[in-house]
Order: C-alpha cells, then structure tokens, then sequence
C-alpha cells in the first residue's frame, strides 16, 4: 500500500536541508522501488505571507491524514512581526498536538570520523549509542495556566507543569518496549528530589516496570546529574526516559556527542491505532536564521530522520540500514559542513554533503 508522506520545508535552513534529504528520498524510490506518495506544504513564513496563517486548515488536515511528515524547521527573526495568537495556532507544538504524537526519540551517535571536530574527549564519545525517549505531548509547554501578567516594572511570568498518571504510563511503555529491544536497560530522569510531578513520574515507572517489564533492569537519575553525566562518560546510558522539558534540554546536549546539532535526528510517534501510528521527522536543530541561505547548513540530521521514518513508518528496516551506513560512509570519506570541520579539514556545503551520502548510496547498493 502507498504511504503518504508530506514534506513541510518550514523556516530559515529547513528548506535547504530538506532539500537534501528529498533528493535522498528520490533516489530509494527510484532505486530501491520504495512504494510512497510524495506531497509538499507551506508552512511558517512562507505560509503567513500566503494565508495569514503558520499553517492553513488545509495543510494542517493534510498532515493529520498523511502517514509521516517530514519537517525542516521552524523560528526566526520574521516571528517577532506575527501576533502572539496566530503564532499559538499555528506552532509545532499544536502540529505535536493534533497528530497526538507523545513519543518523541532523539537518537545520539558518536560518530568514530568526527572525533577531531567534538569538544569532548574522543574516548569519552567513542562507541556512544542513546536513545533518548522524550515525552512530547504535555508538561511545561502545555500546561493552564501560562502567561505573563501585570505592569511594566512588576510583571509576572507563569507557567505550569503537570503530568496525569496516563500520560507517565504510556511514555513508560513506550521506552521499557525500546529498551527491551536493545540492551535491556533504561535510566528514567526526574527531579524527584523537588518536583511533585517527578515523583509521580518515579512511580508510576517504577510500577510500570516491575508489573509489565520486569526483564528490562531499570535505574533512575536526577536531571542535574544526568546532564553531567552525559559529558562525563555517556557510554553508561542506552535509553533515557525524560520529561517534555529534559528530555528538550538533555538530547540537545548529544550534540557535543555527535559533533553539532545538525547531526542529530528524531522521530515523533502517536499511539498505534487500526495498524495507523501518526509520525512526525525532523531534525533536532532549529531554522539557524544566522547562516540560513548561505548553502552551508548540515543536511545530515535531516537525512537521518528521514532514515528514521524508513524503520518506524514505512516497516522499511534495510533502507533505514543502508542510508544510516551510507552517512557514516560519507563522514569517513570526509564529507563535512563547517559545523563538523576540525581544523584543517576542508569544509562543503549542503548541497556536498548530499551528493556525499547519494554516492555513498550508489556505491552500497551496488550502483
């Protein structure tokens, strides 16, 4: 059966290197006979100066029926002209919500070719395979009341956090399934030490795992630690189960791990439902308003979530492996963008990189 796939470009460089992973996307159909149904829409700037909207009606309808949507980025100077309202209607966070994707998985890599270009130790990085297993669909960035109240001088910000024992449950589920499936180890995150709703988290988890998974060994951390942790000796994790917020701020932190933000990709799930699960790609990195037209931007995070969509949508495992080996074979090569140049190495563009992986795909598959 054809899957849909809609493509939403968005803001700043997610054009560009959206771009990169479509021409990727082409090639496994026309190479690979992959079965889908490709289709486009405006969304951010570009769609506000066409409809008054970040996203029309119609493009959002599109991208609830769609079976993955395939996002570049969103965000940028332009943002601050757009009322505050039509900027809630129209954020990714309604998009997370309407598609009621809640399993958001940020994937980090250390990547043995850029060793040179990662701040951290290359022992420390060497052989680093996390999942990240982020909540996506509440807590702090959707939690009544929020905003900013009284006068100049004596105002008040307010936002608030909180997490139903269904919301927990089924996020639980969802990283003790993954964890089960790798090594059989998860770190849940918390502050339970302070936050009411991490101590709900720590036990509805805790419970989660000893009634329904009590093969998977599970282990607990305070977020402060974990993120030092995370740049101490980030080989001791595998999967970590976090809140909306940490899960946010710790996965960005794999950027350190796997050389820049531009490498890091994630997929975003909903609940399965009549053999259909709403999905999400994007890549970690925001719209980078500061090199965005300079045909600079690392397409590789891009790339990568579309690899991500190839195992978890299209139930396209081999493709997901090909294309994930075809990257790693462009880094070795010494495909870079400037985020990932040591010194001394010689920097492309976005649009070398592409060709890099598209080589390194025509080579793997035989071509």
């Amino acid at each position: 059966m054809t899957a849909k796939i809609l493509i939403l470009p968005g803001d700043g460089i997610g054009p560009e290197v959206i771009d990169q992973a479509r021409l990727v996307l082409d090639w496994f159909c026309d190479q690979r006979g992959l079965d889908v149904a490709v289709s486009e829409g405006l969304y951010g700037l570009p769609a506000y100066a066409a409809h008054g909207a970040l996203i029309s009606e119609e493009t959002l309808a599109d991208t609830v029926a769609a079976d993955a949507v395939l996002f570049g980025a969103t965000g940028g100077p332009g943002y601050d002209d757009i009322p505050t309202e039509v900027r809630r209607r129209g954020s990714l966070l309604r998009i997370r919500r309407e598609l009621g994707v809640y399993t958001n998985l940020r994937p980090i890599t250390g990547y043995p070719a850029l060793a040179g270009a990662v701040s951290l130790k290359p022992e420390t990085v060497r052989g680093v395979d996390i999942v990240v297993v982020r909540e996506l669909n509440g807590g702090i960035y959707f939690g009544q009341p929020r905003g900013i109240s009284g006068t100049e001088g004596t105002e008040v910000g307010t936002n608030t956090l909180t997490y139903a024992t269904g919301e927990i449950e089924r996020i639980a589920r969802a990283a003790f399934a993954l964890a089960r499936g790798r090594s059989g180890r998860l770190t849940s995150v918390d502050k339970s030490n302070v936050l009411e709703t991490s101590a709900l988290w720590r036990r509805v988890v805790n419970r989660i795992g000893r009634d329904e998974y009590p093969d998977v060994a599970l282990d607990h951390i305070l977020v402060d630690n974990c993120a030092m942790q995370l740049v101490r000796a980030p080989r001791q994790f595998d999967v970590l189960l976090a809140d909306n917020m940490f899960g946010d701020i710790l996965s960005d932190i794999g950027g350190a791990i796997a050389g820049s933000l531009g490498m890091l990709p994630s997929a975003s799930l909903g609940a399965s439902e009549a053999g259909r699960q709403a999905a999400l790609y994007e890549p970690v990195h925001g719209s980078a308003p500061d090199i965005t037209g300079q045909g600079i931007a690392n397409p590789l995070g891009a790339i990568l979530s579309l690899a991500m969509a190839f195992r978890h949508t299209l139930q396209q495992p081999d493709d997901a492996d090909l294309l994930e080996a075809a990257v790693d074979t462009a880094l070795q090569a010494g495909a870079r963008t400037p985020d990932i140049a040591a010194d001394g190495e010689q920097a492309g563009g976005t649009a070398d990189m592409g060709a890099a992986v598209l080589a390194a795909l025509a080579a793997g598959d035989g071509g």
